[in-house]
């Protein structure tokens, strides 16, 4: 039999339902592949085996009963950021120790309902703040990639702050994992792995149950081996929420069908302004593969403008530290999580805070904290708000001028070393590996980053689709083109 971990969600979909495999056997294969490989890769906080037995068994039954969900018997890695029902959910922050909540967030409840079975708790940088997934409690969790293949070579990041799922998902640990998208944390992570990732448009997915970073930029996503994955897991992960006032109440489409249709006659924007200086010549070329495969298959390329781009990265992170600043105050030992002691209770504040946040964490808190303080509100955050209207009207106007969707890069490098000085010296450089993908969340854009190409050292590099609000099926239907013009990308298995 083959391995079970490399079936896709799909294929692994039809034969439970065939009755070929069962939902037992499927997820067992899982928690012996974790068993056998988390420790090379730390992409699992929290392993849930005796609920995944118990989950499987109860998808089992379902079949045989011919009452089976869209995800009956599939195993899903859960990013730590989604509150799950008496399991542990940290966001891969000290400051939550212990935390098991007493309510189940919207998007793992959908997926429960349609029969998936959770694996584990999946690591993160630490409140989703990072770009690389080293600033986690729990540790960096390591790329399945390697330079040319060869584990001799320096060990890699796999992005963030969702490295833990992509890792997962790379690495078959999980046939897919929910993820999220403050900035770029899906579809960076998606394409330095190898995966697919989709940041929905703002709204798509309830925001109920998941630990807040920047409320107005956060959503919910999923990252999986490949673009049908992709489709069949939002379908189930997004619906209108009461409990949420920014989730979008409308019907969620059948994602899945929009595979394979033709894109002929599509308008694909190509903006001038991500052709950033000291872009590597290996991802402008692919850039260019992208544009031709699309121009192949019937779409028209058009050169737009998106003139407040070079804009969005410094706005991105004074609205986003403003909001974190705002959100993480809720962190103070008092009601959950970690105490550290004090003289009185203003001195266990510091003290819990000082202690239970990452220098990451610390960081964006303060500088939040100062572009709202008095005298500074107005010089920065309404700033940067207003350049966010902008950037968000750059998009509606080539919306407006016919354009279907944009493809860019989706990074503007392959993945780095794990420790890379650098980016450890200068905390900006890290910033900048968003540069491609903080516009969407600004806009509240749909953005999908597909595997589309690998550097001459073997790694990986990815294309990024963007497309008009609620523009999903599109972006699935494009995305699925280059996918099979550019074929699937495995890494190549030294562990």
């Amino acid at each position: 039999m083959t391995d079970l971990t490399s079936l896709t969600i799909a294929e692994a979909r039809d034969q439970l339902a065939n009755k070929t495999i069962k939902a037992s056997e499927l997820t067992d294969a899982y928690l012996a592949a974790i068993d056998q490989s988390n420790s090379s890769f730390n992409a699992y906080v929290a392993v849930t085996a005796d609920n995944a037995r118990e989950m499987a068994a109860n998808s089992d039954d379902r079949i045989a009963k011919g009452e089976a969900g869209a995800l009956e018997g599939i195993p899903l890695g859960i990013k730590d950021l989604y509150a799950t029902r008496g399991v542990h959910t940290q966001a891969c922050s000290h400051i939550l120790d212990g935390f098991k909540p007493r309510y189940e967030s919207t998007v793992t409840a959908n997926l429960w309902a349609d029969g998936a079975v959770m694996l584990g708790k999946l690591n993160m940088d630490e409140f989703a703040m990072g770009s690389s997934n080293e600033t986690s409690f729990y540790g960096p969790v390591t790329n399945p990639w390697r330079a040319g293949g060869d584990k001799s070579n320096p060990a890699l990041v796999p992005g963030g702050s969702s490295g833990g799922s992509a890792a997962a998902v790379s690495a078959h640990l999980c046939a897919g994992a929910t993820a999220s998208d403050t900035g770029g944390s899906i579809r960076q992570p998606a394409a330095f792995t190898g995966t697919v990732g989709i940041k929905p448009t703002y709204g798509r997915c309830s925001r109920w149950g998941m630990v807040a970073f920047a409320s107005s930029l956060d959503q919910a996503g999923p990252i999986t081996r490949d673009v049908r994955d992709a489709a069949i897991m939002l379908k189930s992960m997004a619906s209108p929420d009461e409990k949420d006032t920014t989730c979008i109440d409308l019907p969620v489409p059948d994602y899945e069908a929009a595979i394979g249709g033709s894109i002929k006659g599509m308008k694909i924007g190509i903006p001038k302004e991500y052709r950033i200086d000291g872009m590597p010549e290996e991802i402008e070329a692919l850039w260019q593969k992208g544009i031709d495969w699309l121009r192949d298959a019937g779409a028209e390329i058009v050169d737009i403008s998106l003139p407040h781009t070079k804009y969005a990265l410094p706005a991105y992170y004074i609205v986003a530290p403003a909001e974190a600043s705002s959100n993480l105050a809720r962190y103070d030992g008092v009601k959950y999580g970690l105490r550290v002691d004090g003289e009185d209770i203003a001195d266990m504040y510091m003290n819990t805070r000082a202690e239970g946040f990452g220098d990451e964490v610390q960081r964006r808190v303060m500088v939040g904290t100062y572009v709202l303080s008095a005298g500074y509100y107005d010089a920065y955050y309404l700033r940067a708000q207003k350049v966010r209207t902008l950037i968000k009207q750059d998009f509606e106007t080539s919306f407006n001028d016919g354009i279907d969707m944009i493809l860019t890069p989706a990074t503007p490098s392959a993945a780095f070393a794990i420790g890379d000085e650098e980016m450890a010296a200068d905390p900006v450089k890290m910033f900048l590996n968003d540069i491609f993908t903080v516009t969407v969340n600004m806009a509240g854009l749909p953005g999908i980053a597909v595997p589309a190409g690998l550097t001459g050292d073997g790694l990986p590099l990815g294309l990024q689709l963007i497309g008009r609000p609620l523009g999903e099926e599109a972006l699935f239907q494009t995305a699925s083109v280059i996918e099979q013009a550019a074929g699937h990308f495995n890494p190549k298995k030294w562990w």
